[in-house]
């Protein structure tokens, strides 16, 4: 009897874990995240001062919300005010900065590849890897290699499991093959390890 409710405990535990174990975790990411930006980017304690004590003001959210009105007052310039012209003059000055020319569009091309009207991570393959029949999940970023002379070629960004950091491989187009399964979950099906992602 004793032994009947002890399982039935432990089963229960484990499937709590189970709930609460990814659901903290994932509530103590995203809070890290937003905070270390709200701390690096909030300067209501050096614009704001307490008439009573004179001391600095500290407004929680103060830096998150400056991010998005930067990131929105940015969308509007860029969409409504800012002309070819400008564009050129931008590049030219960045041509004169190569380390921060390299990092400017190495972060712009990675953030468009995720949010931009071009998603690159969109087209999950399954590529033959060697004689063995070993298979890769990856998502198909390039399908013209042409302007490298590398006719008949793909580019195809593996990412690591658990690690934002990947691998890009130069593959023959017909070992690469569409899978029928969504981007997002062929993202976190690789990610996770192979353990989630198929539903």
């Amino acid at each position: 009897m004793l032994r009947r409710i002890a399982r039935a405990l432990l089963r229960y535990f484990i499937k709590g874990l189970l709930v609460v174990v990814p659901l903290g975790a994932a509530c103590l990411l995203v809070y890290w995240a937003v905070a270390s930006v709200d701390n690096a980017l909030n300067l209501s304690d050096i614009l704001w001062v307490n008439p009573k004590t004179g001391k600095p003001t500290y407004i929680p959210g103060t830096g998150i919300l400056t991010v998005v009105i930067v990131i929105l007052i940015a969308g509007i310039l860029v969409t409504n005010v800012i002309t070819d012209p400008i564009k050129r003059w931008w590049y030219r000055w960045l041509n004169r900065l190569p380390l921060f020319k390299f990092l400017y569009f190495s972060i712009k091309d990675l953030t468009e590849a995720f949010v931009g009207d071009e998603k690159k991570f969109n087209e999950p393959v399954l590529v033959d890897v060697n004689e063995f029949g070993l298979k890769k999940v990856g998502f198909l970023t390039q399908k013209d290699l042409k302007s490298i002379n590398l006719p008949g070629m793909v580019a195809v960004y593996f990412p690591y499991s658990y690690s934002f950091a990947g691998q890009v491989v130069i593959i023959e187009a017909e070992k690469v093959k569409p899978l029928d399964m969504k981007a997002a979950d062929a993202m976190k099906f690789v990610i996770s390890g192979g353990v989630s992602g198929m539903h």
